[in-house]
């Protein structure tokens, strides 16, 4: 009892220090805080949001309600939608993250990129303008800028004893329901056609459908 008692306290005060400083909470009571977390003037935090471990929070970004953030870094006018769940990601400005997203550790994404709802990315880098909008697991990969990722999408990047690398040229279009399996490159420019198994290297402008 005791400890829960502290514990509250010292989240009282963390909070209090951070709406001091300029950040907007619109529900302080339910905000769970490490001390090393830094946090920028005009950030908006709605509820239930946890930020735990060192991250830092850019100027101008939203936390939407119910998202638990470890280890990352967000730039300036990012976006983190409801129920993000977000650790050891590197996301740049201007960035859309869900809602119900999850980055695990190693992802980084660039200026402008959008991750939509249920979509889980490890390990990989999606460069400026690069989407993928729904429902899709991006693992080991490089996406290209301005590339598009449809729904449905995933890196089969376990052969069952090794992991392997997808790369994805820029402006490339990945169509829904796509299978890419690792190692294997998409050219840029390249159009792969929705529910197409991609097993091998498709040259850049080029169309893949099976």
């Amino acid at each position: 009892i005791d400890l829960a008692f502290a514990e509250e306290r010292s989240q009282r005060s963390l909070a209090e220090e951070l709406m001091r400083s300029g950040v907007t909470l619109l529900r302080p009571k339910t905000l769970q805080l490490s001390a090393e977390v830094m946090v920028a003037e005009d950030v908006l935090i709605e509820a239930d949001v946890t930020l735990v471990g060192k991250s830092v929070i850019a100027t101008g970004v939203t936390i939407e309600r119910g998202c638990w953030i470890k280890d990352c870094e967000i730039a300036e006018g990012t976006v983190i939608k409801a129920y993000s769940h977000l650790e050891g990601a590197k996301i740049g400005a201007e960035a859309s993250v869900g809602p119900f997203a999850r980055l695990r550790e190693g992802t980084i994404l660039h200026d402008q990129v959008k991750i939509g709802n249920f979509v889980e990315t490890k390990k990989t880098t999606l460069e400026a303008g690069a989407k993928a909008s729904h429902l899709s697991y991006l693992g080991d990969a490089h996406i290209g800028k301005k590339a598009n990722v449809g729904a449905g999408t995933i890196t089969c990047n376990y052969d069952g004893y090794q992991k392997h690398k997808t790369v994805v040229g820029a402006g490339a279009f990945i169509g829904s329901d796509t299978q890419l399996v690792a190692p294997v490159t998409i050219g840029e420019g390249a159009f792969i056609a929705a529910g197409t198994t991609v097993t091998s290297n498709v040259p850049d402008h080029a169309l893949a459908l099976t």
